[in-house]
C-alpha cells in the first residue's frame, strides 16, 4: 500500500488555515485587505468578543457577482493576479487566493454582496468549509462578510487564543495601521457595540494622524520626505525609496516599537531592515534600548520588492537592501538635522591623521564648530579650536599670523605647509583644503598617534550576589553615567541608571503589601489623548496605575486627564511613562496574572523615575544609592535584566600588569 497520498481539501485547507489564520487579528487583515483592493471608499468593521464570537466588516468597494461570491471561496482563486509574471510587480495587498478558504475553514462564514449593476445581491453561507446556502439577497453596492464562531471545529487551535481584552487588542491595533495608510478611507471600528475608532476621509497622513493620536502626538513629529536629495555636483536625483511620513522629537522615547508605523507601497509589514535602519538614523541622539516614535511610508518600484514571503504577508524582502536602509536612514536623519537635532552634513570615512577643512572668511560658518554636537563623527574634533583661534585673529594671511611666513596667492591646486608648534618639538604635518575664490589658509594640526593600549574588557567581569559586601566605597563617576567604587576585591563600575531602577522596582513592588504609594497632585492637571489600541488597554490597567500613585480621569472620547503623579516620577516624563505601559503591557501580558502585570508597570514607572546618564552625583548621593542598592532583593541585576555592577578584580589588574 502506497505511504503518499494527497490530503483532502478539508484538511489542506486547515494546514493553510494554520499559516493564515494565527488569531482575529489575521482574519481581519485579510478581509480589510480584500476591501481596499476592492476600492472602498467607507468601511465598518465589527467585533464582538474579541472576535471570537464575531468579526463582521462591510464595504462599499465594487462587490462580487453571483459566480465570483461562489468561486472566491476555492483554494487560490483570485483576481489579483492571471499570470507568473504577475508575481513580479504585486501592487495590490491581497493577491495569494488563500484567505477566503482558510478562513471558511475554521469559522462560520456570511458572505452578502452585490455590484452596482446587479439588480439583488448574492448570500453565500460556508461552515467549517462546506457550502450550506447561497441565494439572492438584498445589499446595497459592496460586500458585508461575517466570520462568527472562530475556531469552532478546532479546539486545540481555539485555546490558543488570548483573552478578549487582548485580541481586541490586536483588531484595534491593526485597524489603526491601515487607518493610517489610506487616509483617503473612511474606518469605524465597533467592539461589543461601543465606537471605538472613528476617522472620516482626510487630505493626507498629517490629518488623519491628527484624528487617531490627537493634536499632542502630532506637535512632538518631525516631516520626513526625501522625495529629492541633492548630490555632490548640487544636482537633484530621485533615491531609490521615496520615505515620507513622521517621525518623533528625541524627547518623545519609547521602550520597544509598539509605537512605530511602517508601511512599504501602502502595506502594513513588521520589517527589521526599516526598524534597525530607523534607529541609525537616531544613532547617538537616543541612548541603546530607547526607540523613536514613527509613522514611515515607504514606496519603491513594484519589481524591488517581493511581497510574496509570507502567507500572512507582514513581511517583505527587497532586492537592494542596502539603498533602502540607507534611503531610511538619511530621511530620518535629515528631518532630525531640520529642527537641529543632529549635524546638518557628517563627515564620514576621515582618516584619523588628518582632516580637510574648507574655510571660509567672509560668513561665520565656523560657527558650525562651536555648536557641533559631541555625536557627530569628524575624526580630529580636537582641531575645531585651532579652527576658531585663527579666524578670530582677524584678516590678516592666516599662515603670516601662525609661523608660516608671507602669504601666498591661492591656486585651484593647494600648496602643502609644515606647521611647527610654538615650543621647540619635532614639526607635525597638517592637511589643508583652499577654496579656490580666497586665499585665507587654514592649518590644522593633529598629535602623533599614541601607541595601543591593552583593553582590560577580558577582566572586567559581572558580580556574584555572595560576593558582594558593605564595604563599598564610591571614588566618582566616569562620563557623569557610571560610578567608580571600590572594596576588598577591587575595583566596581556601578550603572547609576539601572542601580536606581533596581531601588525603585523593589519600592513599588513592596508597596501591595504595605500602603498606597505617595502621589504629587499636578498644578494643572495634563491631558493627553490616547489612541484607539491604548484605549482599549486603559480600563484593564487604570486600577493598578492608580495603586502606584497615579490619579487618572478619562474625559470624553479617548482623552485622559493626569491629576497626580507618583512622587518619585518627575511629571514631565508621565505621560511617555503611560503611552510605554499602555502599548507594551497589554500587547501580550494583560491575560497573564496580576503580578506579571504589576511587575511590567513597576519596571517602567522605575526606568522613567531613575536616576539618568549624564548626571553628575555629589558624594553623598553615590553613597545613598549603594547602600540603598545593597539592601534590594537583587542588587547585581535591573528589572530588565541588564547588569547593574561589573567587577575588575585585583589579581586581574595586577595580570594586567604582568605584576604575577
Amino acid at each position: 500500500m502506497s505511504k503518499i497520498r494527497v490530503l483532502p481539501d478539508h484538511i489542506s485547507n486547515l494546514i493553510a488555515a494554520g499559516e493564515v489564520v494565527e488569531r482575529p487579528a489575521s482574519v481581519a487583515k485579510e478581509l480589510v485587505e480584500n476591501a481596499i483592493d476592492a476600492g472602498a471608499t467607507r468601511l465598518v468593521i465589527d467585533i464582538e468578543a474579541g472576535g471570537r464570537r464575531l468579526l463582521k466588516i462591510t464595504d462599499d468597494g465594487e462587490g462580487m457577482t453571483r459566480d465570483d461570491a461562489v468561486l472566491a471561496f476555492e483554494r487560490h482563486a483570485t483576481s489579483k493576479i492571471s499570470k507568473a509574471e504577475d508575481l513580479n510587480a504585486i501592487g495590490t495587498l491581497g493577491f495569494r487566493g488563500e484567505a477566503l478558504a482558510s478562513i471558511a475553514s475554521v469559522a462560520r462564514v456570511e458572505l452578502i454582496t452585490r455590484t452596482e449593476e446587479a439588480p439583488a445581491g448574492t448570500r453565500v453561507v460556508i461552515e467549517g468549509g462546506r457550502m450550506r446556502d447561497v441565494k439572492d439577497a438584498a445589499h446595497p453596492r459592496g460586500t458585508t462578510i461575517g466570520v462568527r464562531d472562530l475556531f469552532f471545529n478546532t479546539p486545540a487551535r481555539r485555546k490558543f487564543l488570548r483573552s478578549e481584552a487582548t485580541e481586541s487588542y490586536h483588531l484595534t491595533n491593526l485597524v489603526t495601521h491601515y487607518a493610517l495608510a489610506h487616509p483617503e478611507i473612511s474606518f469605524t471600528l465597533m467592539n461589543n457595540g461601543r465606537e471605538t475608532l472613528r476617522v472620516a476621509p482626510a487630505q493626507d497622513v498629517r490629518e488623519r494622524a491628527y484624528q487617531i493620536f490627537g493634536a499632542q502626538f502630532l506637535d512632538s513629529l518631525l516631516e520626513v520626505n526625501n522625495e529629492s536629495s541633492e548630490g555632490d555636483a548640487g544636482v537633484s536625483f530621485a533615491p531609490i525609496a521615496r520615505v515620507r511620513g513622521f517621525v518623533s522629537a528625541p524627547r518623545e522615547r519609547r521602550t520597544s516599537r509598539d509605537a512605530q508605523f511602517l508601511f512599504v507601497n501602502g502595506r502594513f509589514v513588521r520589517d527589521r531592515l526599516i526598524g534597525r535602519a530607523l534607529s541609525e538614523g537616531y544613532r547617538s541622539i537616543l541612548p541603546h534600548g530607547v526607540y523613536p516614535a514613527a509613522l514611515l511610508f515607504i514606496e519603491v518600484p513594484l519589481e524591488e520588492v517581493d511581497v510574496n514571503v509570507h502567507p500572512a504577508k507582514t513581511e517583505v524582502r527587497f532586492r537592494r537592501a542596502a539603498a533602502v536602509a540607507d534611503a531610511v536612514r538619511e530621511a530620518v536623519r535629515a528631518a532630525l538635522a531640520s529642527e537641529g537635532y543632529a549635524p546638518a552634513v557628517e563627515i564620514k570615512d576621515v582618516a584619523p591623521s588628518s582632516i580637510e577643512v574648507a574655510a571660509d572668511a567672509s560668513n561665520d560658518k565656523v560657527e558650525a564648530f562651536s555648536d557641533m554636537p559631541a555625536s557627530m563623527e569628524v575624526a580630529a574634533v580636537t582641531t575645531a579650536p585651532i579652527a576658531r583661534e585663527a579666524f578670530a585673529l582677524g584678516s590678516q594671511p592666516q599662515q603670516e599670523r601662525i609661523g608660516f611666513g608671507p602669504a601666498e596667492p591661492a591656486t585651484s591646486a593647494p600648496p602643502s605647509f609644515a606647521a611647527t608648534a610654538a615650543t621647540p618639538a619635532p614639526s607635525v604635518p597638517s592637511a589643508l583644503t583652499v577654496p579656490e575664490d580666497q586665499s585665507t589658509y587654514v592649518p590644522v594640526t593633529t598629535a602623533p598617534p599614541l601607541p595601543p593600549l591593552n583593553s582590560a574588557l577580558k577582566f572586567v567581569r559581572e558580580v556574584r550576589v555572595e560576593s558582594l559586601s558593605s564595604n563599598i566605597r564610591p571614588l566618582g563617576q566616569l562620563d557623569e553615567s557610571f560610578i567608580i567604587a571600590t572594596d576588598g576585591e577591587g575595583l566596581l563600575l556601578i550603572d547609576q541608571h539601572v542601580a536606581h531602577e533596581r531601588v525603585l522596582f523593589d519600592k513599588y513592588r513592596g508597596l501591595e503589601s504595605s500602603r498606597r504609594a505617595e502621589s504629587q497632585a499636578m498644578l494643572i492637571p495634563e491631558t493627553f489623548d490616547l489612541t484607539p489600541a491604548q484605549a482599549s488597554a486603559f480600563d484593564a490597567v487604570e486600577a493598578e496605575l492608580e495603586s502606584y500613585g497615579f490619579e487618572l480621569m478619562r474625559l470624553s472620547g479617548r482623552t485622559v486627564a493626569i491629576k497626580a503623579t507618583p512622587a518619585d516620577l518627575p511629571a514631565s516624563e508621565a505621560r511617555n511613562m503611560l503611552a510605554e505601559v499602555l502599548d507594551t503591557v497589554d500587547s501580550e501580558k494583560r491575560g497573564n496574572a496580576r503580578a506579571t502585570l504589576r511587575d511590567e508597570i513597576a519596571a517602567s514607572l522605575a526606568c522613567h523615575a531613575a536616576i539618568k546618564v549624564n548626571m553628575p552625583l555629589a558624594a553623598e548621593k553615590m553613597r545613598w544609592l549603594i547602600d540603598r542598592l545593597l539592601l534590594t532583593s537583587s542588587p547585581t541585576t535591573c528589572p530588565h535584566g541588564r547588569p547593574v555592577i561589573l567587577r575588575l578584580a585585583t589579581q586581574d589588574i595586577l595580570k594586567g600588569f604582568h605584576r604575577i
